[in-house]
């Protein structure tokens, strides 16, 4: 036992040493942002509410400034907060932050491949190559837009099979999202009741819910403790584990039928690169790229935007005078019976804006992705050493009073001029900006403005409550904000 109390002592005492040296100067390089004192071991972790971080970060803010470092385990953690130092940050140093922070529930599934958790020259070919092909895609038969507006007609008829009883809408509408990726994947959508694609779409769902638990904060502060523990994470690794199998089965079979001159999704696109590349043995393009990569747009196309609709259409019902809005301008502008396209968004002002508001008001991730500096920084008056994890809060933006007049409030007037026409905003950035903003942004707000047009072009949304009664608080606010579960009945017009 005593051993063990000097043990403590020593680490403890190494620890703050460490620190003193930073807040002391750190020599001529300078010194970290100030910030709430750590304590051994576990740093800061017992002044952050892991239900609400950017509520943490937030408070910490007005008392540490606008930069500040937070010590999560004995990492230091910079965040950044607020409009000015958020777009100083991303873009003027866009390169130097350009680097992803890994956590260890992605070190260990994907072992830096892939688009999300990859870095240096890995990243930047992985990304460049697959912006090219959601761009590009297509390759003159059928463009993306007609993807989603597709898709979207299958949404209308799985709606109506609810037959106007109330529903949870959750499954159907990651059902439209994720197709819309599988058939820039895979090529081809699956039907809602074919069971690999449930099996599939419902391992992305629970995933979703296990990474928002404080369980999962907890790992990632701790994983080589928790590793060797039952609990969620458990789960989380083993359904990774099965979506990446499922992923190297379409991956063989396209194998199998590859014609290298009629590239027919994703999955064949990459194939070809990786014959063009087969003499390169530095190449990154390999099998474990592909199935990572694969994975990380299914995961950036499909519960972000699942997500938001949901959450969107709990919003239309709590506020019943922007939808009726909203679906007087939709039948004022597309009518009944001609499909929503992209072209009618600029006709339509408010149906816009009440889009971006719904994205802004919910603010899915709240502190982005973290980052990581790819090299020594002089930052403002403060030196971050290489690898030094950064947070940017986007809640800062997208709840900024002076911005957004009682940001609280849901209400579309926030995009609109005194003209009624579309208002935008520089503090409006819900898919992050600079070098490692959302490759899917494009595909993304064209999945939302077509999906809920289409929702409310055929349907009335009927709420079980009052809409004074309906709660739209979120139910977990960790890495994503969640919105608690509600059943409605779509009436069709």
């Amino acid at each position: 036992m005593d051993a063990l109390v000097v043990l403590v002592l020593g680490l403890s005492c190494l620890f703050l040493f460490s620190l003193w040296r930073q807040s002391s100067g750190m020599g001529r390089r300078g010194r970290l942002p100030p910030g709430p004192t750590p304590l051994p071991l576990i740093g800061n972790i017992l002044q952050i509410d892991f239900k609400d971080i950017s509520k943490s970060l937030t408070n910490l803010s007005k008392v540490y400034g606008p930069v500040f470092t937070l010590y999560f385990d004995m990492k230091p953690t910079v965040v950044v907060h607020g409009y000015r130092a958020v777009k100083e940050a991303l873009e003027d140093f866009g390169d130097e932050f350009s680097g992803r922070s890994i956590s260890p529930v992605f070190e260990r599934t994907n072992k830096g491949y892939g688009i999300v958790s990859s870095n240096g020259k890995k990243w930047k070919e992985m990304r460049r190559f697959s912006l090219m092909t959601l761009r590009n895609f297509g390759m003159g038969k059928r463009s993306i837009e007609e993807r989603v507006q597709e898709e979207a007609c299958c949404l209308v008829e799985e709606l109506r099979g609810t037959n106007d009883s109330p529903c949870d809408p959750t499954f159907i509408l990651g059902c439209a999202p994720s197709n819309v990726i599988c058939s820039i994947i895979f090529k081809n959508r699956f039907d809602y009741k074919d069971q690999n694609f449930l099996n599939f779409i419902g391992k992305f769902n629970e995933n979703f819910r296990i990474l928002n638990t404080l369980w999962m904060q907890i790992y990632s502060a701790f994983p080589g403790i928790m590793k060797h523990l039952p609990g969620n994470h458990k789960k989380l690794f083993n359904n990774i584990a099965d979506i990446h199998s499922f992923i190297l089965m379409k991956v063989k079979e396209h194998q199998e039928t590859l014609d290298i001159n009629n590239p027919r999704d994703f999955i064949d696109c990459f194939l070809i690169k990786m014959e063009q590349e087969k003499q390169n043995q530095q190449s990154e393009f390999v099998i474990e790229n592909l199935v990572v990569s694969a994975n990380d747009l299914f995961v950036a196309g499909t519960e972000t935007t699942s997500t938001t609709l949901r959450y969107g259409l709990l919003l239309l019902l709590k506020h019943p005078e922007v939808t009726a809005k909203v679906q007087e301008e939709i039948e004022s502008v597309i009518g009944r019976h001609r499909r929503p396209c992209m072209q009618d968004r600029s006709r339509m002002p408010y149906t816009d804006a009440t889009v971006h508001e719904i994205q802004r008001f919910i603010d899915l991730i709240p502190n982005n992705l973290p980052r990581a500096a790819t090299c020594n920084i002089r930052f403002r008056d403060y030196f971050i050493p290489k690898g030094t994890n950064l947070i940017a809060s986007l809640t800062s933006l997208l709840h900024d009073s002076k911005e957004f007049p009682n940001p609280e409030k849901f209400d579309p007037g926030h995009f609109l001029d005194e003209s009624g026409h579309l208002k935008k905003s520089d503090f409006f950035l819900p898919f992050s900006t600079g070098k490692r903003a959302c490759v899917g942004e494009g595909l993304a707000r064209m999945e939302l403005f077509l999906f809920l047009t289409t929702i409310l072009q055929n349907f009335k949304l009927k709420s079980l409550l009052d809409p004074e009664d309906i709660d739209i608080v979120p139910v977990a606010s960790g890495f994503t904000r969640v919105p608690p579960l509600y059943q409605l009945c779509f009436i069709p017009v």
